[in-house]
């Protein structure tokens, strides 16, 4: 069959094959005759259209030589040459099939199915006429891309609901920016889909981008749909009220003019970023106090609001916030629902951006450690500012970015002054002038220093000069060489000199919490008592912040100090007590509730109580887990809150590093148990085979280093690591067949049906679940009996065998109702709706979907969910319910999305297949 294509480089296709042309020419004479189908056109006209007026000497004999290649080019052995010599010209008679653009044309005149403008958007390759210049050329490319935009919007406006069409528009729209009509239709299909924040970053986004081009603003049509859409909204976003991140501005701020001058002069630059950082990297100089203190000034300038995060750059612990932690929450707070966000970064950052188009926002990135950790937060709107704050330089920002720096160095001795005056008032300054000096040079003019000294003299009320004598006796004095971070280290001591036993001994003890914060339970846990009383005196003292309600959290210098007062000291002693030389504190006679008291003391009693509420809060996602294979010392009394993984999943995973480090390697495999049902339940896999991985490389013994392995091949199943898999599953059996363990060798060769299964091996498969529903049935375990059994049923569907799959998962389903256990139920359930799929009996085999899918949303298991929609969609499709079939494949695309499967794609394909 002989094609020749015009969309996209001019091509002649011979039974599928691409006719070499080398020379352009030869390419633009097919062009400018293809163009006119049958029709003549004269050696004038085709001189015209290739070499506009500039033709070459000779041009009708060159002419000729291009038609006469042509007609090689053309020529097939079973049909005449299509190109042909009339008196008025050159004839190209083709079928108009065979010539894309004429294809093109015929499909889309209308009336036109969606199916026929979708074949015809399809013979687009690319730019039209690629690599042919000249006039002719030029225009007609503009019209056909008017028509390929027309048949677009037609196409856009056919489908109606049908979310399938998302992409096909999205990627239309990066051609045409500006094209209203066909914004206006993914709007529509966006809000008839339930994607009402997409829908509305998309105008703001197009409003912004018609201002700046065109210097309009949408039309009329859009601008209603707009205002429909927004009627809609409640159904996919929160809030549209002024969103007011901010934290509270440092009482008493002051000084920094210069930075702030800096500040002022960008804020009505389009899309610009400044840095505030630090000279030489120093820590306490105020960088977040200037942030935040500019930021509430000109807050009334950005009147869509300000969004803040704290990115803990330089957290102690070594736990900076994720980009995509930070995303999620920008998100959530931009009014997107939490089933609406994806889970891959890159998705996340493109929806931000687009959320943030047409808004006038402030965002305030604060503590990043470097420009991978900002960049995927940078709004990209010219309408937004943003601020980042860094002990590092961010130089490439700068480069790359356009940032602005602005570098803050000590304060002034006028500005340290100023700050002082702010906090304790002019007259009491002024009454002691040499003593503000002294004051002012031990701070070494850091607003940290200086405001924790300043909290120090109102709290006691004593004469400067007085507080300046205590000062001056500390024994660290003379680790002093000139360094800021050094001197500030005495003023850290002298406030933490001042507080009551109880409060200095907390103090001390967050130190070893791992963070990134600290509830308030937990800070009772760790002093055995009521710690509020106590974070209310550290707060006062400026020594912790309560970052978020009941939520507190160091400073990372104060949580670097605390840390090494806690090997260093107990109680802090009077000046009195000082002992000599070097500088120690003397343990103290008093309540003796530190006296002796070690790092691994209170690592036992923190993890003592996460432990505790963490297999509580674990007992409510799966109240039928098998039991734990190594228990928990401590009981939970009450409910733990639904969010509480949420709130504490990184303190959860931060302590089990730090309890296999130090030797706690029975805790650390139990909080890897404890999470993995959150993890699993919220697509967090990665997470996942971190904290088994932590458990295989700290076993206590054998017993757990088998069913750490275990765990460690199901998530590389879930992640279609299979050789990794097969290596951990290996290992697993290996072990519990030395240890002769029948309930464990059982799960590990159920697992191995996973391994099999993947790799096309379905009867190995079958054999390794009947190993295991053997064990089970040994063993008398009626969970596993039931799992296994269901495994069974699933293996005898993908041999065939689909009537005995039938009998094998109703009798797993009766045990799991039996021991009411859900989550084995909806599995079970899952299986007969795939068995009665195969069996023909589509109607039973949605209802055992629905059934399914109406257990596991309510257990919150969104990959399960997204799994079962997939086939629910294959039964729908089979039985001819098309729409059916294309609705369930959508909304387990949106959900494998949000957790960034890869068997999205998969599902994607599906939805595409099906015009």
């Amino acid at each position: 069959m002989l094609e020749v294509r015009l969309l996209g480089a001019v091509e002649i296709v011979i039974a599928g094959e691409p006719v070499e042309m080398r020379r352009p020419q030869s390419r633009a004479v097919l062009a400018a005759l293809a163009v006119d189908l049958g029709r003549p056109v004269s050696a004038a006209t085709l001189i015209d259209r290739v070499w506009d007026d500039e033709p070459p000497k000779g041009a009708q004999s060159v002419l000729y030589s291009h038609i006469t290649r042509l007609r090689a080019a053309l020529q097939t052995e079973d049909t005449a040459n299509p190109l042909v010599r009339r008196p008025a010209g050159y004839v190209l008679d083709l079928d108009p099939d065979a010539i894309d653009l004429h294809r093109f044309r015929r499909l889309t005149t209308l009336p036109a199915s969606t199916a026929e403008l979708r074949e015809a958007l399809d013979l687009w390759r690319g730019e039209p006429l690629a690599g042919i210049r000249g006039r002719w050329a030029d225009n007609v490319r503009v019209t056909w891309r008017q028509q390929r935009l027309d048949a677009a919007v037609a196409w856009a406006s056919a489908a109606g609901n049908d979310a399938s069409v998302v992409p096909g528009i999205r990627a239309l729209l990066d051609e045409y920016p500006l094209a209203e009509p066909l914004a206006a239709a993914l709007m529509r299909v966006l809000a008839a889909t339930g994607r009402t924040a997409e829908a509305l970053a998309g105008f703001a986004e197009l409003k912004v981008r018609l201002r700046d081009e065109l210097g309009a603003d949408p039309g009329a049509e859009l601008q209603k749909i707009h205002v429909a859409t927004l009627q809609a909204g409640g159904a996919a976003t929160e809030t549209r009220a002024p969103i007011r991140q901010l934290p509270t501005p440092v009482a008493g701020f002051t000084g920094r003019e210069t930075a702030l001058a800096t500040l002022d002069s960008m804020i009505d630059e389009p899309a610009r970023t400044a840095v505030i950082s630090a000279i030489s990297g120093t820590a306490g100089i105020g960088k977040t106090a200037l942030a935040v203190y500019w930021a509430q000034r000109v807050a009334e300038r950005f009147p869509d609001g300000q969004l803040y995060v704290n990115l803990n750059g330089f957290d102690p612990g070594g736990q900076a916030l994720d980009p995509t932690v930070a995303l999620r929450q920008f998100l959530g707070a931009l009014g997107t629902k939490a089933e609406q966000i994806p889970d891959d970064r890159a998705s996340m950052a493109a929806l931000y951006r687009s959320l943030l188009a047409g808004r006038r926002m402030l965002v305030l990135l604060d503590n990043a450690r470097d420009p991978e950790q900002v960049r995927p937060l940078l709004p990209g709107a010219s309408s937004t500012f943003t601020v980042v704050t860094s002990r590092n330089w961010l130089t490439s920002l700068v480069a790359a970015e356009g940032a602005t720096p602005v570098t803050l160095d000590l304060m002034t001795a006028d500005e340290a002054r100023g700050l002082l005056e702010r906090r304790l008032g002019k007259e009491r300054v002024a009454a002691e002038p040499e003593a503000v000096d002294r004051i002012i040079e031990r701070c070494a003019r850091l607003p940290l220093a200086l405001s924790i000294a300043a909290a120090r003299a109102l709290q006691s009320g004593a004469p400067l000069r007085s507080l300046i004598d205590e000062l001056e006796q500390q024994p660290w004095d003379t680790l002093d060489a000139g360094d800021p971070l050094t001197q500030v280290r005495v003023v850290f001591s002298w406030s933490y000199r001042a507080l009551s036993r109880p409060a200095a001994r907390l103090f001390r003890l967050l130190g070893l919490h791992p963070g990134p914060d600290i509830s308030v339970a937990a800070a009772d846990a760790l002093i055995m008592g009521d710690a509020q009383p106590l974070l209310t005196e550290l707060s006062a003292a400026s020594l912790t912040t309560e970052h978020r309600p009941g939520r507190y959290i160091l400073h990372d210098l104060l949580s670097a100090y605390a840390a090494e007062l806690s090997e260093t000291a107990t109680e802090p002693a009077a000046p009195s007590e000082i002992a000599g030389e070097q500088g120690e504190f003397s343990e103290i006679e008093g309540d003796g509730e530190t006296k002796g008291e070690t790092e691994q003391q209170v690592l036992a009693r923190l993890l003592d109580h996460y432990l505790a509420i963490a297999y509580a809060a674990d007992k409510q996602l799966d109240p039928v887990r098998d039991p734990i294979t190594f228990p928990i010392d401590k009981v939970h009394e009450g409910t733990p809150p639904k969010d509480w993984f949420e709130q504490e999943h990184r303190v959860l995973l931060s302590l089990q590093a730090r309890a296999a480090e130090t030797g706690h390697r029975r805790e650390a495999w139990q909080l890897a148990w404890c999470l993995d049902n959150f993890l699993h339940f919220n697509g967090l896999w990665h997470d996942r085979v971190h904290a088994w991985q932590v458990a295989v490389d700290h076993p206590e013994d054998t017993n757990a280093a088998a069913h750490a392995y275990l765990n460690l091949g199901r998530v590389d199943n879930r992640l279609k690591r299979h050789a990794d898999a097969e290596n951990h599953l290996g290992r697993a059996l290996a072990l519990f067949e030395e240890r002769g363990d029948a309930i464990g060798q059982a799960h590990a060769h159920r697992a191995l049906s996973w391994v099999s299964e993947a790799h096309g091996d379905l009867r190995g498969a079958l054999d390794q679940d009947r190993l295991a529903l053997a064990l089970f049935e040994e063993a008398g375990n009626r969970q596993g009996m039931a799992d296994a059994l269901n495994s069974v049923g699933w293996d005898q569907c993908l041999v065939g065998e689909h009537e005995a799959a039938l009998e094998t998962c109703e009798r797993a389903r009766t045990i799991h109702r039996a021991i009411g256990d859900r989550w084995g139920e909806a599995s079970s359930l899952d299986s007969l709706g795939f068995a009665n799929h195969h069996l023909g009996r589509y109607a039973e085999a949605v209802d055992r979907y629905e059934q399914t899918l109406a257990v596991v949303r309510d257990l919150g298991d969104r990959y399960f969910e997204a799994d079962t929609l997939t086939r629910l969609g294959e039964t729908h499709r089979a039985a001819g319910d098309v729409p059916a079939a294309r609705k369930a494949w959508q909304r387990a695309l949106d959900i494998l999305t949000e957790l960034g499967h890869d068997e999205a794609d998969d599902v994607r394909t599906k939805i595409n297949d099906l015009r």
